[in-house]
């Protein structure tokens, strides 16, 4: 199975999207959208930005955890990974959004 870009409404009515990996685990989660539109721009906006090292916001939770953000040029956060053990793990979801996100397809699921 190929990586994916996945759009849902949210109970509140909301949007947001996931980039869902090959084998279906989500490697990066969207911010809440008022709009499907904008959420489509969200989606746009990690295929654009995610092949740029530079973009990404390396950081640890305060449990000790692993994490990334993915970044836009204007410094927002487009996207935020899963929780790592391990900075190996973080640095292999950070290579597979930079892989897979360019060429995801986009799965509208609203």
């Amino acid at each position: 199975m190929a990586a994916k870009f996945v759009i849902k409404k949210a109970s509140d009515g909301q949007f947001l999207f996931h980039l869902k990996a090959g084998n279906g685990e989500i490697i990066l989660r969207s911010e809440l959208y008022k709009t499907k539109a904008s959420a489509e721009n969200g989606v746009a906006s990690v295929r654009k930005n995610a092949p740029d090292d530079a973009r990404y916001e390396r950081k640890t939770a305060s449990n000790g955890q692993f994490m990334f953000n993915l970044k836009a040029g204007n410094h927002e956060v487009i996207g935020t990974s899963e929780l790592y053990k391990a900075e190996a793990g973080r640095e292999n979801g950070i290579a597979s959004v930079k892989q897979n996100a360019p060429d995801a397809a986009l799965d509208d699921e609203t």
